[in-house]
């Protein structure tokens, strides 16, 4: 497998979407649009009993969160980190950092996974990759990164640790075929503290890599 690398040196253009076609505006830097439309008729009035009930649901529904706002920053029990001046994200036991000697002068981190000698999985952190204004120019520069010919998937939202809380990223999907093999990437690229492009690439041979550890990966992200 090769090192994946985003080597994009200027600002990606906004307007057409970079080397992607796909920018901000075409429906790929955004989630469905949510919302209702205008109410109809009269509201029934509640019983004092359900509006405290409702309003209890909302605190607890509140703390709870959505899922991921609980584990977003934790590193799992057993995993190791890679660590760089402004991004830190763990990985699984299985997978092996890279020295600076080992790894691409485009990652400032890197760890793999090897089968029989082969590399099967990667994962890897570049830092200001791209001169970029906002998240959605940094997903776009990571976007032109990945090798032409891939399978583009749509770009959510998501959020990663940060100092000060949570903070927007972006999350993209693709996957690729190389040497025979069909590879499934994922890149989370934003800004980090200082206003700079970073972006962690997790790259895993169909099979390699289980969801749950993908999912535990991406939430363990944390803006220093």
């Amino acid at each position: 497998m090769r090192t994946p690398a985003i080597t994009i040196p200027t600002r990606p253009n906004s307007a057409n979407g970079g080397s992607t076609g796909s920018g901000p505006g075409s429906g790929v830097g955004g989630g469905p649009r949510s919302g209702s439309g205008p109410r109809s008729g009269r509201t029934p009035r509640r019983p004092a009993a359900a509006a405290v009930t409702a309003a209890c649901a909302a605190v607890v529904a509140l703390v709870a969160g959505c899922g991921t706002d609980t584990t977003a920053g934790v590193v799992p029990e057993g995993w190791g980190t890679l660590k760089t001046s402004a991004v830190t994200v763990a990985h699984p036991p299985a997978f092996t950092p890279q020295s600076a000697g080992e790894r691409s002068t485009y990652n400032a981190a890197a760890a793999t996974l090897t089968k029989d000698g082969k590399n099967v999985g990667m994962i890897t952190v570049q830092l200001d990759f791209t001169n970029a204004d906002s998240v959605d120019e940094a997903a776009i520069g990571a976007e032109a990164g990945i090798a032409l010919g891939s399978t583009l998937g749509k770009q959510r939202k998501v959020e990663v640790a940060g100092p000060e809380g949570r903070t927007e990223a972006r999350r993209i999907d693709f996957e690729f075929t190389e040497k025979g093999s069909r590879i499934k990437g994922v890149i989370v690229a934003g800004l980090d503290s200082a206003k700079k492009s970073y972006a962690v690439r997790v790259d895993a041979a169909k099979g390699r890599l289980g969801d749950g550890d993908l999912t535990k990966i991406i939430d363990s992200i944390t803006l220093t």
